[in-house]
């Protein structure tokens, strides 16, 4: 848990580049990126130094020589305003040391095209000053500073980059409870967000599998997997990973659509994601085997279809999708959502109230939780109308006490329990038959029932009759007021 002092420093971090004339949070997430990474290094070369001076030995795989030791945190960070700027930006610089370690490091991977963008030596020192104060002494502590920086982006909503709730995200990973053997996939990954959670999830649930090499060498660098086209954004997530403990993340810079993503091909067991919605693209610029599952132009329906691809026969997937993914009318969406529940087995479907992701987007969503058979298995359907989520559901998005994310999770962790519920409940089953009959509408309004309660009014004579007697008072009322002002005047 972030205390309030490191939320002061953080957001003192924050201030100095907004009134340093930097205001896109997108670019001050990515500097600061930038500097947490150079920090990191310098820790790591420190860890390594000791491990060596411990031993004996020479260091294991240095990340500086001694020539570049003036390129460490802890050697430049006391220089003056001036000079620290300069020693950033000149060739061969602290910036350019980053950039060019290449397959080196796994950050650095992503540094193609990277631009330090901190305008003055003044803000670089300010920067760097109240960056080594902040103590991030453990996992955790690491963690949640970058998730409280990151959501910054959610508060700013600058470009539309803007966050999938944290507490959506936790609440779809803790319904599906990932395994430590589980291959975990975002194809569109953004800040990395339910790899991370999933990851936290995994830390805390299994502790004692850390122990294993075999094990962490498995969760370091093939459990979590992710792909993204946004150069920034992909940097951005591979730091929040990194922070979160996971030493090498296998994410890949790439149009997930694409023909160039032609390996995401049966390979997730676990596949947790917020593709993006209202896009379009030409068919000619997605991968074929894609539009043969969705034969459309319409980004929230070729990602399932993308998703069904990239799942192992057995695998499993929670997704967000619009509304009108569940009810649209048209040949493509009838197809994907006859895809899902004939050839493999869908589970659940929970709608979500509109103001989620407010104020940035009002649109109504659901979950969709699906399983990949290749061989149908759809039987019953869970719905679940979730009415809050434990914030106002209008732009301001504060937090109440009202939540129905607790019984969602623990009631999808018993669908054996749920058999006997009426339609009137708040979650309900629904044989696949009669969302056959209904042209595979998945919509919860399509099939939950509304009891009626009977209202019952006085007679038109009764209401005149007190209409009156409430005027009559109104005038007795209104006499009185006057006796008492002629008597004073």
């Amino acid at each position: 848990m972030l205390t309030g002092e490191k939320r002061t420093q953080i957001d003192k971090i924050w201030n100095a580049f907004w009134t340093g004339g930097v205001s896109n949070p997108l670019t001050v997430i990515e500097q600061i990126t930038y500097l947490l990474f150079i920090k990191r290094l310098d820790e790591i070369q420190t860890a390594k130094e000791s491990k060596a001076n411990l031993l004996h030995q020479e260091i294991e795989s240095p990340i500086y020589t001694e020539a570049q030791s003036e390129l460490r945190w802890s050697r430049f960070k006391d220089r003056e305003p001036e000079d620290l700027f300069s020693h950033f930006r000149k060739e061969a610089g602290v910036f350019d040391f980053i950039k060019t370690m290449g397959t080196a490091n796994d950050f650095s991977r992503f540094m193609k095209g990277a631009t330090f963008m901190i305008p003055t030596a003044r803000v670089l020192a300010q920067v760097i000053d109240l960056l080594s104060d902040v103590k991030m002494t453990d996992r955790d502590t690491k963690g949640d500073i970058y998730e409280y920086l990151l959501s910054k982006i959610a508060s700013a909503g600058t470009n539309g980059q803007f966050r999938t709730p944290r507490h959506i995200i936790k609440m779809m990973v803790d319904m599906m409870e990932p395994l430590p053997q589980d291959v975990i996939c975002d194809p569109s990954a953004g800040t990395c967000g339910f790899l991370v959670a999933s990851a936290e999830y995994v830390q805390h649930k299994y502790e004692d599998r850390f122990a294993d090499p075999d094990f962490r060498k498995h969760f370091n660098e093939k459990m979590f997997m992710g792909t993204e086209f946004d150069a920034t954004m992909i940097r951005i997530g591979a730091m929040n990973m990194m922070m979160h403990g996971i030493e090498n993340p296998n994410l890949i810079d790439v149009d997930a659509l694409s023909e160039a993503n032609g390996s995401f091909t049966d390979v997730a067991t676990l596949v947790l994601a917020n593709p993006p919605f209202k896009g379009s693209l030409d068919h000619e610029s997605v991968e074929k085997n894609i539009l043969g599952k969705v034969n459309s132009k319409k980004t929230e329906l070729l990602f399932l279809g993308l998703m069904l691809r990239g799942l192992k026969i057995g695998g499993r997937a929670a997704v967000i999708v619009p509304d009108g993914v569940l009810f649209g009318s048209s040949k493509a969406h009838i197809q994907i959502r006859k895809e899902i529940s004939d050839r493999h087995q869908l589970k659940a479907v929970i709608s979500m109230p509109s103001g989620v992701f407010k104020p940035y987007a009002g649109v109504s969503t659901a979950i969709l939780i699906f399983t990949r058979t290749d061989s149908g298995g759809t039987d019953n359907v869970w719905f679940y109308d979730m009415q809050a989520d434990g914030y106002s559901l209008d732009d301001k998005r504060q937090e109440i006490s009202v939540s129905d994310i607790d019984d969602i999770v623990a009631r999808f962790r018993n669908l054996s329990n749920e058999t006997e519920r009426k339609r009137t409940d708040r979650s309900f089953f629904v044989p696949i038959g009669e969302i056959i009959a209904n042209n595979y509408d998945l919509s919860i309004n399509r099939y939950k029932e509304v009891v009626h309660e009977e209202k019952f009014y006085d007679k038109p004579d009764v209401i005149i009759s007190r209409i009156k007697e409430l005027d009559e008072a109104r005038r007795q009322n209104l006499a009185e007021l006057e006796k008492l002002l002629s008597v004073e005047i």
